[in-house]
């Protein structure tokens, strides 16, 4: 029986559930994978709407299913609270238990009997077992989202590797172009797990065994995406917020099959081979641009006999991601003060596609200990993927950035308090650096008691530098300027800092439309700090190099325009939008 909420053992409960709430609408009308699909599910999440099943996908022999995850109660519904309270009751016992008496180990007792449900189960067969065929991928409702794409994407797999020397487990999350019926590729940088553990297989002239699932368990795909030191076993934070053992199907591959999966993809990544991938629309709102990724090619594939093809659509957040990343944040907010204890609560921004931009409340019991903790934070995991990252040693409620932001820019000393560090790696996706891969990285520091009353309102009617349309406060301490654009002047921000009239204001944010810039704190998010590289884009009124720090003046600009390098923000192509206008009454959506 389905569990009233979730956790769930498959996606067919999860839709039952979905179903008996009237949150899931069947689209039975055919529709175009291409294009067309992936418009529908941008308006219904935009308007916090339904799941979609779309019954007759064009040129597929499968139903597909989208926005499953897009909203914060469906987030909710398919995990539930039970995850959240086992992990906050472990975290109280490793604080406790040290050192250990029976009292102690008496008094966490209820964790024995979830702590015995974790880990995997070998069963005969399963669902994902039914049918074995040969691939023909081309045969999949995989959506091509933007005009711009190079293709059809997976865009929900699941993709599991073993390290070749020591077969310790990575289930990762990776967009794959289809390159044809049976290969496509693998969009995975070296810093994340199945890189690593390709990367290792090519130093031994061998091709890596991949297994590729769509579908299961809900829990596999918050598992598959979680921000987990290199040697935590996602399917062990699966089996934990499934709540049961993940029973999976063996012999029938390298690795063993999720059995309630709805397909496994059971193939390689050969050695050395690397095919141009992209471009793709991805969850920083820009045109990723094309460039050589490893390949998959596909032996055979398992699946069930009525298999639904799940995905999701990525673009200028918010979109599903941004729902999953937040429930993941709440979710492992207790274990970050027990791997890093000087950290007392971390947040990363959704709005700025979560590594452009983290917040910090830490400890500093001592001169300078939060540079330490920011160092920490700069070397853990997926989060050595964050480009900036905000701390203060005030309780604030990090996912209010306003707040966050004010209280930083109220105390932090310039001259000592920004840490830049230069020709560092950087994400795959972020183009703000001198090339792909290559960047930066920036700690700021707001601590102790505030230095300085911020300005709240700027005259509409004083004077503005030349080739400042416009100046409009964001916050306390920030004002927002538009300014020329970024190839007329690429010096103009060095001069904005000079400006008198703008003496008072601790930070400068230079952008191309400082309205729509101001609009909404999602909108500054994203504007600021998607469109600017530390190292690169800020600029005072005046620096002081000494002892290989560089000291700033306030004010400040965080050159934050849109440069002649960076890819073209997504947007939807007029055909695509006439096509889904014109249609829209014939889908039965009721947003």
């Amino acid at each position: 029986m389905p569990h009233p909420m979730g956790p769930f053992r498959d996606l067919r409960s999860y839709l039952d559930a979905l179903r008996a709430r009237g949150d899931l609408v069947e689209i039975t009308a055919e529709v175009d994978p291409r294009l067309e699909i992936a418009e529908i599910h941008r308006r219904v999440i935009a308007k916090g709407g339904p799941a979609l099943l779309f019954r007759n996908p064009r040129g597929a022999d499968f139903p597909l299913v989208t926005n499953l995850y897009g909203t914060a109660e469906r987030v909710n519904l398919a995990f539930g609270a039970r995850p959240k309270q086992f992990l906050e009751r472990v975290v109280e016992a490793a604080e406790t238990l040290l050192p250990p008496t029976l009292g102690k180990l008496w008094s966490f007792r209820d964790l024995a009997a979830p702590a015995l449900r974790v880990g995997m189960k070998r069963v005969g067969s399963g669902p994902v077992t039914e049918v074995e065929e040969a691939p023909r991928l081309d045969r999949l409702p995989a959506l091509t989202s933007w005009h711009s794409d190079g293709g059809p994407f997976f865009t929900l797999p699941l993709v599991l590797t073993h390290h070749p020397h020591t077969q310790k487990p990575n289930l990762g999350m990776y967009r794959m172009q289809i390159h044809g019926p049976a290969e496509t590729g693998l969009h995975f940088q070296i810093h994340k797990g199945c890189g690593f553990h390709l990367y290792e297989a090519e130093k031994a002239g061998q091709a890596l065994p991949v297994t590729v699932f769509l579908g299961g368990p809900p829990a596999l795909t918050l598992a598959a995406i979680a921000p987990l030191p290199e040697d935590v076993p996602e399917l062990l934070l699966a089996s934990m917020v499934l709540g049961e053992r993940l029973p999976r199907v063996h012999d029938k591959g390298p690795h063993p099959l999720i059995a309630s999966a709805e397909f496994a993809f059971v193939g390689e990544a050969p050695p050395g081979v690397r095919r141009a991938e992209g471009p793709f629309g991805d969850h920083y709102g820009y045109n990723s641009l094309v460039h050589d990724y490893p390949v998959f090619r596909v032996k055979k594939v398992f699946r069930r006999k009525d298999a639904i093809f799940p995905a999701t659509v990525v673009g200028r957040p918010r979109q599903e991601d941004f729902h999953l990343g937040d429930y993941l944040q709440d979710l492992l907010a207790p274990l970050f003060p027990l791997v890093m204890p000087s950290v007392r609560k971390l947040w990363s921004y959704g709005e700025t596609g979560f590594h452009s931009l983290a917040g910090a409340v830490v400890r500093d019991r001592y001169p300078r200990e939060a540079i330490a903790s920011g160092f920490r934070i700069l070397g853990e995991g997926q989060l050595s993927l964050t480009k900036f990252v905000l701390m203060t040693d005030r309780d604030v409620d990090l996912a209010d950035f306003r707040t966050t932001f004010e209280t930083v820019l109220a105390r932090v000393d310039w001259s000592r308090d920004l840490i830049v560090v230069s020709q560092t790696s950087q994400d795959s996706l972020d183009y703000t650096g001198p090339k792909v891969n290559h960047g930066s990285k920036a700690m700021l520091l707001g601590l102790g008691d505030a230095v300085r009353a911020l300005p709240e309102r700027f005259d509409s009617g004083a004077p503005l530098p030349d080739g400042v349309r416009a100046a409009k406060p964001f916050c306390r301490g920030c004002l927002v300027v538009a300014g020329r654009p970024y190839a007329d002047e690429p010096g103009q921000a060095a001069r904005i800092a000079a400006f008198e009239g703008f003496r008072d204001w601790p930070l400068i944010v230079l952008v191309d439309d400082a309205a729509e810039a101001t609009a909404t704190t999602e909108l500054f998010l994203w504007t600021t700090f998607t469109r600017m590289e530390p190292a690169g884009d800020i600029h005072g009124r005046a620096q002081h190099v000494a002892r290989f720090h560089v000291g700033l003046e306030p004010p400040v600009v965080f050159d934050c325009r849109m440069k002649p390098w960076y890819p073209e923000v997504l947007e939807v192509d007029a055909p695509t939008r006439d096509l889904v206008d014109r249609r829209w009454k014939e889908y039965g959506i009721p947003v």
